[in-house]
């Protein structure tokens, strides 16, 4: 079993008395010290000694304790497929629905301004702290997801979540509703930051392009559906109805959350299930049953009676939850600064990032002044932005199956290298700078409002691409560093990506609608040279990192 002991084997005894009962043979008591060993998901728990030599006891005593149930313990990655894909729907669920809150806050964006008496400009602020919550909170939450489960986490989290969008709803300052805001975005975060980490939880590499895909799809898709929706409710019934609508739906969902999702952490099911055997056995002791027929030290293949108490060497490896939040905290600006990779991905997918977040002020904007639309037409033609995510959603499922069937051996071979993970990415990228082209040059009176929708689509293709693509880079290239090289991206994709809406108006009239359209097209192109430099150059580019060669030397 790989386990390792920490005390000698027990001696054989002809009998001795246990509880009034006369036990016979080869057996242990309390005096015997207790062996701890390590347990997995492999590990074979062995049965108790009166099991495999029944006339170890006598049968006058009290029946000993049942065994618990062990089954809800097992690996996630052995759940049938139906278990997988019902947490996976929830997962990605709760992803659109925090999406959706980060959009749907600017359809009521000019009614706040009047109702409180402040700029525009200052009301978008409200997307920024959100955005600041959903990039400040992981950082700390973390650790907690480690140590209790998800499980736990999304249902403390989604409650305050639900609370905090009720507070949006019903404070009657510009300041309360700033701070609720920063508030939701933290209780919000999990739904974005962790579900990355359910899907690794119950899905091994190679099967997890279909979730990643619903996943990066949830949060584009989300992210469009918010102001598409809040469009309609803020023209029709007011800008607190946004909130409370979303108290309704979010609350449903969350309550699905508590009664449905499961915890999936591999070590918090481990460590439950070493809590659960180690109580049976003080049980059994107490009943007088005592030792299990596990493998001696001396000798692998001979089982004895001994007694052995279970351990998990995770929980070994755990430091103190203060020193947990400070490498958390620590190792993505570390990563962010000293690793290349991780820097300019960030930059890649922060600048993408802010381009969807522009799009909150600049439809409105460009439709209501060119076209002539209300808040509820303006916000229809947000559309485009679930429209381009479902279809990325359906072509990234399924092109990396078609590529399997007619690519040659040695192309198949490379798509399952981390540089595999861009090879569609360098082509579908190019839609994000295509699509800012594309709106700016479009964006005239006399040219059909259609034109221009249809190239909000295009570029979202191109941000759902760069979004898909960063994430399992990054997971392949750092395996147990992922997590902090993620969450330096998530880092400064929210922190930018929040700050555009404050300067896409100024940016839109001062450049003119063409000007900034090129000018955003121009960064973007620029960027699209990030995968291909990775594809070309990946591998030497890892060998000379310290945390990536590291990983790949642990895998030689």
């Amino acid at each position: 079993m790989g386990l390792e002991v920490n005390a000698g084997e027990s001696t054989p005894r002809p009998h001795h008395d246990v509880g009034g009962r006369r036990v016979f043979g080869e057996c242990v008591s309390v005096d015997d010290e207790i062996e701890w060993h390590y347990l997995t998901f492999e590990t074979e728990i062995p049965t108790p000694a009166y099991v495999s030599n029944p006339a170890l006891v006598s049968r006058t005593g009290p029946s000993p304790p049942q065994c618990p149930d062990l089954q809800k313990f097992t690996s996630p990655f052995q759940w049938s497929e139906t278990r997988k894909s019902l947490l996976t729907w929830l997962s990605v669920t709760a992803t659109m629905l925090t999406a959706y809150s980060a959009g749907s806050y600017s359809s009521g964006e000019a009614q706040m301004s009047k109702e409180w008496q402040v700029s525009e400009v200052a009301i978008a602020v409200g997307i920024t702290v959100f955005t600041a919550g959903f990039a400040i909170a992981p950082m700390v939450l973390a650790p907690f997801s480690e140590i209790n489960g998800r499980r736990s986490m999304f249902v403390v989290t989604g409650v305050l979540f639900v609370v905090f969008q009720m507070v949006c709803a019903v404070t009657p300052t510009y300041a309360g509703m700033i701070v609720a805001r920063f508030l939701v975005g933290c209780a919000g975060s999990t739904f974005s930051t962790m579900v990355g980490g359910v899907v690794s939880d119950i899905y091994h590499a190679k099967d997890r392009n279909t979730a990643m895909a619903l996943f990066s799809g949830a949060a584009l898709c989300g992210t469009g559906l918010g102001p598409l929706v809040s469009g309609f409710i803020a023209q029709h019934m007011g800008w607190r109805w946004i909130f409370y609508v979303q108290v309704i739906v979010d609350g449903t969902v969350m309550a699905l959350i508590v009664l449905f999702f499961q915890e999936t952490r591999g070590s918090v099911l481990l460590s439950r299930k070493a809590k659960a055997l180690n109580k049976w056995y003080d049980e059994l002791e107490a009943a007088g049953y005592h030792g299990m027929m596990a493998a001696t030290t001396n000798d692998s293949d001979k089982t004895s009676p001994l007694r052995i108490r279970w351990k998990v060497k995770s929980d070994e490896e755990r430091t103190s939850i203060g020193k947990m939040i400070s490498v958390s905290l620590y190792r993505p600006f570390h990563l962010l600064l000293t690793e290349p990779v991780v820097f300019f991905f960030s930059l890649w997918i922060s600048f993408s990032w802010g381009v969807l977040y522009l799009m909150f002020s600049a439809i409105p904007l460009v439709f209501e002044t060119n076209h002539g639309f209300t808040l509820e037409q303006s916000g229809a033609v947000f559309t485009a932005l679930p429209v381009g995510a479902i279809l990325s959603t359906i072509l990234s499922i399924y092109q990396e199956r078609l590529a399997r069937k007619v690519f040659s051996q040695k192309r198949i071979a490379f798509l399952d290298t981390p540089e595999g993970r861009l090879y569609f990415a360098c082509v579908q990228s190019a839609l994000l700078p295509i699509g800012c082209f594309w709106f700016g040059w479009t964006s005239f009176p006399p040219i059909p409002w259609i034109v221009p929708a249809i190239s909000i689509s295009c570029a979202t293709m191109g941000i759902f691409s760069i979004y898909l693509a960063v994430f399992n880079y990054l997971a392949d290239t750092y395996h147990r560093y992922a997590s902090s090289a993620l969450a330096a991206q998530s880092c400064c994709r929210n922190m930018l990506g929040g700050t555009f809406p404050l300067f896409t108006k100024a940016m839109f009239i001062s450049m003119t609608y063409q000007g900034a359209g090129s000018f955003l097209g121009g960064l973007a192109a620029l960027l699209t040279i990030v995968p291909w430099v990775l594809v070309f150059f990946g591998p030497t580019i890892r060998a000379r990192s310290k945390f990536a060669s590291e990983i790949l030397h642990d895998n030689i």
